[in-house]
């Protein structure tokens, strides 16, 4: 599938709604664990990666009131020039929340576990690259793995999304490793060594 948009118009969607730097390092971050999935799914990457890296795109002008999480994005996005199927698996990040009416929702399709599983993945590893002098660089699957188990450890991240990766044939092990593999390479864009 070829995209509409290229990562240039995207990133120009994004500052047009969003301005915390916080909330850059997750979209970027989200984005590269998106394209190391795709890679070894041997799924599309270009639409991987876009999916990371602009599922949070009306974060900005909702996060005050996170039950409007996601009911702006399809809007934003079918503007940009973005088809239905790409805004589902966008949405599909809420399913399970008290937004956009997905409370009771779940996902159904790869691409939305993926996403919604790498999506969170990023909380975890970039505070557990905090707590480590937001050191990355030499950061261990072993030393992740005890911070997944230690549910008091970044406790607003949701360890079940995280398990998703199953419902795509891979392990916990191999998804922690892709994620520390993906942050290590945007690393310096996101304020960790």
């Amino acid at each position: 599938m070829s995209l509409q948009v290229s990562r240039e118009q995207a990133i120009e969607l994004l500052k047009k709604y969003n301005s915390d730097s916080s909330d850059w390092n997750h979209f970027l971050e989200s984005e590269a664990i998106m394209g190391e999935l795709a890679e070894k799914l041997g799924e599309d990457k270009e639409k991987w990666k876009m999916l990371g890296l602009l599922h949070d795109v009306d974060w900005g002008i909702t996060k005050n009131n996170s039950v409007e999480h996601l009911t702006k994005a399809p809007k934003i996005l079918k503007e940009a020039g973005f088809d239905d199927e790409f805004i589902g698996n966008i949405v599909s990040h809420g399913c399970g929340f008290e937004c956009a009416g997905l409370k009771d929702k779940k996902r159904t399709k790869k691409e939305e576990y993926a996403l919604a599983a790498s999506e969170t993945l990023t909380g975890l590893i970039h505070a557990y690259a905090i707590m480590r002098g937001r050191k990355i660089s030499d950061m261990e699957l072993s030393g992740l793995k005890k911070k997944f188990k230690d549910r008091a450890f970044a406790a607003g991240c949701r360890r079940d999304i995280i398990m998703e990766c199953e419902n795509l044939g891979i392990s916990l092990d191999e998804f922690l490793w892709l994620g520390i593999d993906g942050m290590k390479k945007i690393k310096n864009l996101v304020g960790l060594e």
